[in-house]
């Protein structure tokens, strides 16, 4: 049986489909590392990966190519995490990290300290862990600032006592 997005995808024809399918494909690792970072166990994150995806095909047709794409992925990606988890904000649990690595394996082995460093952002806010995953995946202050909404300084400041938190969190 089809899923929702895959219905609303053969909806729109061949050519947008493959678009949107070859950008999900390229993108699949971002878009799992933000669901993952809301997620409490792999329901609520198959529940979450679902919601971006049907948000990223809504939008799809009306992106203009403004911003990088994966700048506009990560903006939907967090935002409907972000909503989610406010929806669901009663929902506790946490989600063994190992089951991130399954889902997005290439059967490469990861190092322990990296699944520490996961589980320590875990352990962040929401924003705070927006912003850290966006930092860690390279993404200049302006780009973290336009996907976040916050000012160029305010990233600058917030990353600096992120990574403060971070530090004391390890060394407990």
């Amino acid at each position: 049986m089809a899923s929702y997005v895959e219905k609303e995808i053969m909806k729109e024809g061949k050519e947008n489909e493959q678009a949107f399918l070859t950008l999900i494909q390229e993108n699949r690792r971002l878009i799992y590392k933000v669901c993952y970072l809301y997620a409490i166990d792999e329901e609520h994150l198959k529940d979450l990966h679902q919601e971006v995806l049907i948000n990223l095909w809504q939008g799809f047709k009306s992106f203009k190519g403004e911003a990088k794409i994966s700048s506009w992925i990560y903006r939907v990606a967090l935002n409907t995490c972000i909503s989610f988890y406010r929806k669901h904000s009663k929902i506790t649990g946490t989600m063994p990290l190992e089951s991130l690595f399954e889902l997005t394996s290439d059967d490469e082995e990861k190092p322990a300290h990296l699944r520490e460093m996961y589980q320590l952002i875990g352990r962040l806010n929401r924003l705070e862990k927006a912003i850290i995953l966006l930092w860690l995946d390279e993404k200049s202050y302006e780009e973290i600032a336009e996907i976040t909404g916050l000012s160029r300084n305010n990233i600058a400041t917030k990353l600096k006592r992120i990574k403060e938190k971070l530090n004391v969190l390890a060394n407990q």
